[in-house]
C-alpha cells in the first residue's frame, strides 16, 4: 500500500464531500422534477374534467333553449 500524507487524505475527503453534496443536490432535483410532473398531471386532469363539465353544462343550456323555443312555437300555434 502506498503511503498517504495528511494533505492527500484531506484532499480526498474534500472531493468525497463534494461528490456527496452533488449527489444529494441531484437527488433533490429529481425529486422536484417528479413532484412538478405529478402536479402538472394533476392540473391537466383537473382541466380536462372542467372541460367535460363545461361541455355538459353547455349541452344542457342548449337543450333548455331548444325546449323554450319549442314552447313559444306551441303557444303561437294555439294563439292562431
Amino acid at each position: 500500500m502506498l503511503p498517504v500524507d495528511g494533505r492527500q487524505l484531506e484532499n480526498v475527503k474534500g472531493e468525497l464531500l463534494k461528490l456527496r453534496k452533488k449527489e444529494a443536490a441531484d437527488s433533490q432535483l429529481w425529486h422536484n422534477v417528479a413532484r412538478t410532473e405529478e402536479q402538472r398531471n394533476n392540473r391537466l386532469s383537473d382541466m380536462a374534467q372542467r372541460g367535460q363539465e363545461r361541455r355538459a353544462e353547455e349541452t344542457e343550456e342548449q337543450r333548455n333553449r331548444r325546449l323554450a323555443v319549442m314552447g313559444q312555437r306551441s303557444q303561437q300555434r294555439r294563439a292562431v
